[in-house]
């Protein structure tokens, strides 16, 4: 039964490589065995690649002072960090939040069974996020310095111990997820929040990890005896990519006894937090008259709850938001770097131009990555109907759905442009128009987001993350607004010394309210009419 049901979730990880959601049939061989190759790609080639480069760069200086432990114990650090963050959440949604747990607890199964074959894709995840680390590492580790039968039975053992450990975590951190969201209304923002939290930490810890590898490469022999005296539980957990037998003993056993611990308390609770509804309470009914609503609010009002309902359309198409506020706070800080890189580049006397240019057109680029209008033409999925033959006016609806992104992009560009204010030096004019740059950009973007909806839309999906993330669409605002926002920038940054920053910056202006107005015009004309034909 447990194969049966591990065969079942491997083809579930692996549908979207055979099966086309959006046409409703299998895949050609060309575009699975393409889909397949980019996916080695993008986690042999570019990642490997990364921890490749990482590993020739620490592996040799370890080995020449006699620390190669410490080397193991530092990718071993990353290859955990990488793991749990990479299947945290597909514990929490594979394991508890799963579609079929409620068939699969009604038919005649152990649950033993369910839980293991749903824990095997979990560790699968896990293995998979930290194998691109620890692999590149051990085999560096084999051809440079040792490649005794000791050291490659100690390297691959290490490999083991850590994909245990990421799926230790990775249930834990799931667990208290669970936990926590069987007491919250919300989930969709909680989600949201923890998976901001996440990233946050995730960047902050690889923008630090250099400059803390950097650190323990000069000073190796002083903190590798503070870990010897002060830690001595993880100069051993190194000490097993050297091929240590002890330390190979006494990590098998401890990590073995944590693992059937953490399986045991799941499986006493997996069933409890799986049928959990949430905290309930009785609420009194208490008459109260609602607001009155003209058509344009009604319809935005409900396009905002579609877009707070749902973690993955917040996350994947309004992540920019939270990037803007953060780019004006770092813009502020450190405004005098800015104006140094600046002037090592132009001079002094162009510094202040360059910066007027090029941020306006660096908030452009950040904006960018909002998309939330694209895939709300074919979210409405088979209600579209509804929309439809309801007695409102059309271009009322697509202006419901502009005004969310117009509001949840605007209003942190416009903090943005606040920001700048304080950045900013030089003429007037200039500032003026550098301001006035990334709000007609958030109008282009969203005008240009909702003709592709229109013209692109997909109403045949069965996973909404077909539409928000697989869409070519959403792909061609994104990429297609970065590519905008680079064109803007190299002619200037080419020619800085030859064009006035002033009559550039009128000049981008007056093309994006060119364009802006085209789009609009096209928008209430024919996009309308195209939208009351679809479905």
């Amino acid at each position: 039964m447990v194969k049966i049901l591990l065969k079942k979730q491997m083809a579930e990880i692996f549908r979207g490589y055979f099966y086309d959601a959006k046409n409703n049939k299998k895949r050609s061989l060309i575009s699975t065995i393409l889909f397949i190759v980019l996916f080695v790609a993008i986690m042999a080639g570019l990642l490997g690649g990364m921890f490749t480069y990482l590993s020739l760069q620490l592996c040799p200086s370890f080995a020449a002072v006699n620390m190669s432990w410490m080397y193991f114990l530092i990718i071993g650090m990353i290859a955990i960090a990488l793991g749990s963050f990479g299947s945290v959440f597909n514990t929490y949604y594979g394991l508890y939040m799963s579609k079929d747990n409620d068939l699969l607890l009604s038919m005649p199964i152990p649950t033993r069974s369910i839980l293991i074959a749903k824990l095997a894709t979990v560790y699968l995840m896990g293995l998979m996020y930290s194998a691109v680390a620890m692999v590149p590492a051990a085999i560096v580790y084999w051809i440079k310095v040792d490649i005794s039968p000791a050291a490659i039975i100690g390297g691959v053992i290490y490999i083991i111990l850590i994909s245990v450990i990421v799926l230790i975590l990775s249930c834990v951190l799931g667990w208290c997820v669970a936990k926590i969201s069987t007491r919250l209304k919300n989930k969709s923002f909680i989600t949201a929040i923890i998976s901001l939290v996440f990233l946050a930490l995730y960047y902050f810890v690889y923008f630090k990890a250099q400059n803390v590898i950097n650190e323990i490469l000069l000073n190796a022999a002083l903190y590798g005896n503070k870990v010897k005296d002060s830690a001595y539980p993880m100069y051993l957990f190194g000490r097993i990519g050297e091929g240590d037998v002890k330390a190979m003993l006494i990590y098998i056993v401890v990590i073995g006894a944590v693992c059937g611990l953490t399986l045991y308390i799941l499986s006493r609770s997996f069933i409890k937090i799986v049928t959990s509804s949430g905290n309930t309470s009785r609420i009194a009914y208490k008459e109260k008259k609602e607001k009155k609503k003209g058509e344009l609010a009604a319809l935005f009002s409900k396009e905002i709850k579609r877009f707070t309902s749902s973690s993955n359309y917040m996350l994947n198409c309004g992540l920019g938001s939270v990037t803007l506020v953060i780019a004006g706070i770092i813009l502020v800080v450190k405004k005098d770097v800015l104006y140094h890189m600046a002037e090592m580049f132009v001079g002094k006397s162009q510094a202040s131009e360059m910066i007027c240019v090029l941020l306006a057109i660096a908030v452009c680029m950040v904006a960018a990555m909002n998309d939330m209008v694209v895939p709300s033409i074919s979210l409405e999925g088979k209600s579209l109907w509804i929309l439809q033959s309801m007695p409102v006016d059309t271009w009322n609806v697509l202006k419901a759905k502009m005004g969310v992104q117009l509001v949840l992009t605007g209003v942190p560009v416009l903090f943005c442009d606040i920001c700048l204010l304080v950045v900013l030096k030089g003429s007037v004019a200039g500032i003026v128009l550098s301001l006035l740059i990334p709000v007609l950009f958030t109008l282009f973007i969203t005008f240009t987001g909702l003709m592709l909806g229109i013209l692109r839309p997909n109403f045949t999906w069965t996973n909404e993350l077909a539409p928000i993330k697989q869409s070519l669409s959403v792909m061609i605002a994104m990429f297609g607004g970065w590519a905008v926002s680079i064109a803007m920038a190299v002619p200037y940054i080419l020619y800085s010394d030859k064009i006035n920053s002033v009559l550039y910056l009128l000049l981008i202006v007056v093309i994006m309210i060119i364009l802006d107005t085209v789009l609009f015009i096209w928008l209430k004309k024919i996009g309308t009419k195209l939208f009351s034909k679809l479905g």
